[in-house]
């Protein structure tokens, strides 16, 4: 009987040093490739067809949670685990509602990253336990318009500056 394949992994981030310490805690995974925009991660992900895309909410030329929305339109195989700042219970709901199964604290990427691949991997769902105490996932509607309002744009600039997650782009 053959081995299963080695999961094959796409990473998405912004941040050039968190893309390294990414890649280097998955070692028992293949990754694949590693993307600083929203739009490219939609690019490789159709081109590469990874098994799990791990993708950051506030990334510049397409926020995270557009390019998770878009990716589930088109009925992606692909499984997606954000690994963001964003410790936020209306972050947590607008991220599973485009399609996601993981989310993950960068603050608890050493430890939560690699059970959250696998638990997906399994068909699971996965939250850092940091993002479990500050939520419970009930949704506050203000912001969880705002928020959604976001994945389904079609793009804003973005501020590589910013640490918050932006309103919505007014014409």
């Amino acid at each position: 009987m053959e081995p299963a394949p080695t999961p094959r992994v796409l990473l998405a981030d912004d941040d050039k040093s968190i893309l390294e310490r990414t890649c280097a805690i998955l070692c028992e995974f293949e990754v694949v490739g590693m993307v600083r925009y929203g739009r490219d991660a939609i690019a490789e992900v159709q081109r590469l067809d990874p098994d799990m895309l791990v993708i950051d909410i506030s990334m510049p030329i397409l926020y995270g949670l557009q390019a998770a929305s878009q990716l589930q339109s088109i009925c992606c195989r692909t499984k997606v685990v954000f690994l963001t700042v964003h410790e936020d219970k209306d972050f947590v709901a607008a991220a599973f509602s485009v399609g996601a199964s993981g989310y993950v604290a960068k603050s608890q990427m050493s430890a939560d990253l690699v059970p959250a691949i696998r638990e997906v991997l399994q068909g699971g769902t996965f939250v850092s336990q940091s993002v479990q105490r500050v939520t419970s996932l009930a949704l506050s509607i203000t912001r969880w318009d705002l928020i959604s309002t976001m994945a389904t744009a079609p793009e804003a600039p973005y501020n590589a500056g910013q640490r918050d997650f932006p309103g919505p782009v007014k014409s």
